[in-house]
């Protein structure tokens, strides 16, 4: 009986997301490239909402892999396939996987039925309708016409910026973040055998 809820929640899954993109290719007549982004857009605001209102933290953490991921897809449709595997490296095979393993190493893995964040409710809708109407209007006021391709920067380009210019920007990133993990494992494990 089980399978069959999962098999039923895939489907519907799977409508909610093609179905802006059937909506952008047949009806309003865009291209290939522009129903992968609706569908692929569509995607990331549902896994966003359900990193934000699911209770059992591991799934909100796999929720929050699936958004990242859609985001490294965007990034490749929209012709960025470096940033497109810096935001796979470094945020799903780096800091998902940090969170996930900080939450395994706690002993309670879901919320309370009132997380002291849902206290703030009224304020968040507030900001959020906020930055809607400041995209919408950034969105509007935008010539799109005036991009006729894509922009490519070159992949050589960006690696010598990054480990010649920036590293040591970048070995102090990875160094705190060494020093993060190995902190927190010592609280988890301090906390435990108190």
């Amino acid at each position: 009986m089980r399978a069959w809820l999962y098999l039923l929640a895939i489907a519907i899954a799977g409508a909610i997301v093609t179905t802006p993109a059937l909506i952008v290719l047949i009806l309003l007549g865009g291209s290939f490239n522009d129903a992968l982004v609706a569908g692929l857009g569509t995607l990331l605001l549902a896994s966003g909402i359900a990193v934000v209102s699911m209770r059992d933290i591991i799934r909100c953490g796999l929720a929050m892999i699936v958004c990242f991921l859609s985001l490294a897809a965007l990034y490749v449709t929209l012709g960025a396939p470096m940033v497109a595997a810096a935001q796979v490296i470094v945020y799903i095979g780096a800091i998902s996987v940090l969170i996930l393993f900080a939450i395994m190493l706690t002993a309670d893995k879901s919320g309370s039925a009132r997380l002291t964040f849902q206290t703030q409710a009224a304020p968040a809708a507030i900001a959020a309708i906020i930055v809607f109407v400041l995209v919408a209007v950034g969105a509007y006021g935008t010539n799109w016409g005036a991009v006729t391709s894509p922009i490519h920067i070159a992949t050589d380009v960006l690696a010598h910026l990054l480990f010649q210019n920036y590293v040591l920007a970048l070995e102090a990133v990875s160094v705190l973040l060494l020093a993060a993990v190995v902190g927190g494992v010592f609280l988890a494990k301090r906390e435990g055998g108190e």
